[in-house]
C-alpha cells in the first residue's frame, strides 16, 4: 500500500558540519529530484533543503523499501560531494500521519531552530515548486504541500508565534522598532564582525534600514561584510563622527576596553538635535560604557538586557506554540482522512461501473420491448435509470468515503466487493447478447450518461 514517507536530518539530529554534507543549492534540486523519482519504489518526490534540514518527502509503494531507497540516495549525495558519511544515528524516518505531521510542523515553523521564524514557509513553497517543475510531484504530494502552506498561514494568522523575538539579535531589532516605530529609512552601523553582531545587522537590513555601515579593525573584513549586505566600510577611527549620522549602533568587537565612551555619545547627541540613538552592546566584555545609557534620548541595551527580553518572549511563544500544535494536529487528521479515501477509490469506481452496467443492460432490454415509445419517452426511461442508480449509490459511496482507509474502511470495501461480486466478471454475462426477442437496434439503445 502506498505511503507518504519523510527521510532526512535536521538541527534536532545532526550538527552543522553533518547537515552541510547533503545541503542542496536550488540549482541542484532538479537533478536530485529526477534521481529520486526514477527509483522503482518512488511514485512522487520532493526535497526540502535549508540550513536547518535536508529531507526527502516521497510517496512510495512500500514503506520499508521506500525508507531504504531514500536513505541510500541521501548517502549518495553526501558521498558525491566528498563530504563524508551519513551515520544512521543522524537520520530519521517517518511515515503516514507522522510524515504529514512533520511537514506541517516544518511549514508552521514550530520545528525550526528559531521557533516562529517566517522564512521557512517560503522555503517549503520553493520545495513544492521545484518538485512540480521537475514533474516529480503528483496529486498526493501536491495536496500535502498545498495543505502544509495552509497550515503555515493558519499558524501565522491564528497565533502570535512570530510576534516574540527569542534570539538576542532579533530581540535587538524588535526593540529598535519599538523605539523608532519603523526602521524604514534609518541608518545602522556595526562595530566589529562577530557572529551575533553580523546576524543583528542582517536582521536590521531585512527590517528596511536604508544605510548600512561597517567598522572593523581589519579593513578587508569590513569591506567583505559591507559588500555582502550592500553597505559601506569605514575605519574604526571615524565611529564617533558617524554617531551623528546613524540611528542604530551594534557593537561586537571583543575589545578589552570600551570602544564607545559617554563623552563621544554626548557630543554626538548635541549634533543630532534630539534625535534618539539606539545602542546595542553584544560584546563581552562590554564595548559601550554603561553611562551612555544615562544620556537623554540614548537607548542602550547589552547582552543581559536582550537575553531577558528573549527569555520572556520565549515563554510567550511556548504558549503560542501549543496552539500551533493544535492546528497541526487538526490538519494532520484532515490529510489522513483524505489520503485514506484513496484506498477506497478503486472500490467506489468498480461499484459505480457495476451499477451502470446493470442499468444500461436493463434499460436496453425494456426499450427493446417498447418500440412504440417516442424519442422523448425513451429519454425519460433512460433518465429514470440514471436517477435510480444515483440514489441507490449515494449512501454506500458516502459511507465508504467517510470510513477512510482504516480498518472500518477496509472491512466495508471488502463487504461491498463481495456482495456485488466486483472482483468477478461482468454483472451481465454476455450482456452484448440480448435474450431472444429483446435484441435492441441502434434506435432502442439507451443514451449513456456517466455523470
Amino acid at each position: 500500500m502506498a505511503r507518504v514517507v519523510v527521510v532526512g536530518l535536521s538541527h534536532h539530529t545532526a550538527p552543522l558540519d553533518v547537515r552541510e554534507r547533503i545541503a542542496l543549492a536550488p540549482s541542484e534540486l532538479p537533478e536530485a529530484l529526477e534521481r529520486v523519482r526514477a527509483h522503482p519504489v518512488v511514485r512522487e518526490a520532493a526535497i526540502v533543503s535549508t540550513c536547518d534540514r535536508s529531507e526527502i518527502v516521497a510517496l512510495t509503494d512500500g514503506t520499508h523499501a521506500g525508507h531504504d531507497a531514500l536513505v541510500a540516495m541521501l548517502r549518495e549525495l553526501a558521498a558525491e560531494r566528498s563530504r563524508g558519511e551519513l551515520p544512521d544515528a543522524f537520520l530519521y524516518r517517518l511515515e503516514g500521519a507522522d510524515a504529514a505531521r512533520h511537514l506541517f510542523r516544518v511549514a508552521s515553523s514550530i520545528d525550526s531552530m528559531i521557533v516562529g521564524e517566517p522564512q521557512i514557509l517560503g522555503q517549503v513553497k520553493d520545495a513544492w515548486r521545484a518538485a512540480t517543475e521537475a514533474h516529480a510531484a503528483g496529486p498526493v504530494l501536491d495536496r500535502l504541500f498545498r495543505q502544509a502552506l495552509e497550515v503555515g498561514k493558519r499558524v501565522r494568522t491564528e497565533t502570535a508565534i512570530g510576534s516574540y523575538a527569542v534570539s538576542v539579535s532579533f530581540a535587538a531589532v524588535e526593540l529598535a522598532k519599538k523605539i523608532f516605530g519603523s526602521l524604514e529609512g534609518r541608518a545602522a552601523l556595526i562595530i566589529g564582525a562577530g557572529d551575533t553582531g553580523e546576524l543583528t545587522l542582517r536582521h536590521l537590513a531585512a527590517a528596511g534600514t536604508s544605510e548600512l555601515w561597517v567598522a572593523h579593525r581589519t579593513p578587508t573584513a569590513a569591506q567583505a561584510l559591507a559588500a555582502e549586505l550592500g553597505g559601506r566600510a569605514i575605519p574604526l577611527s571615524t565611529v564617533p563622527d558617524m554617531l551623528i549620522r546613524v540611528d542604530v549602533v551594534v557593537s561586537s568587537t571583543g575589545a578589552t576596553e570600551p570602544v564607545l565612551k559617554s563623552a563621544d555619545v554626548e557630543r554626538a547627541m548635541r549634533g543630532r538635535r534630539g534625535r534618539p540613538l539606539f545602542l546595542v552592546d553584544i560584546a563581552v566584555p562590554r564595548d559601550i560604557e554603561p553611562a551612555c545609557g544615562q544620556i537623554y534620548n540614548v537607548f542602550l541595551y547589552d547582552v543581559e538586557d536582550l537575553a531577558k527580553v528573549a527569555a520572556g518572549n520565549r515563554e510567550r511563544r511556548e504558549k503560542e506554540t501549543a496552539r500551533a500544535g493544535e492546528i497541526v494536529e487538526e490538519e494532520t487528521v484532515r490529510f489522513e482522512e483524505w489520503f485514506g479515501t484513496l484506498d477506497n477509490v478503486p472500490t467506489i469506481v468498480a461499484l459505480k461501473e457495476r451499477m451502470e452496467e446493470l442499468r444500461d443492460a436493463e434499460t436496453a432490454r425494456i426499450l427493446a420491448r417498447l418500440p412504440h415509445l417516442t424519442e422523448k419517452d425513451r429519454d425519460a426511461v433512460a433518465q429514470l435509470g440514471e436517477a435510480l442508480v444515483n440514489k441507490i449509490l449515494h449512501a454506500p459511496m458516502t459511507q465508504l468515503r467517510q470510513a477512510g482507509g482504516g480498518e472500518p474502511g477496509i472491512a466495508l470495501a471488502a463487504a461491498l466487493r463481495y456482495l456485488f461480486r466486483l472482483d468477478e466478471g461482468p454483472a451481465v454475462p454476455g450482456a452484448s447478447e440480448a435474450a431472444p426477442g429483446d435484441a435492441p437496434d441502434e434506435k432502442s439503445a439507451p443514451p449513456r450518461n456517466r455523470t
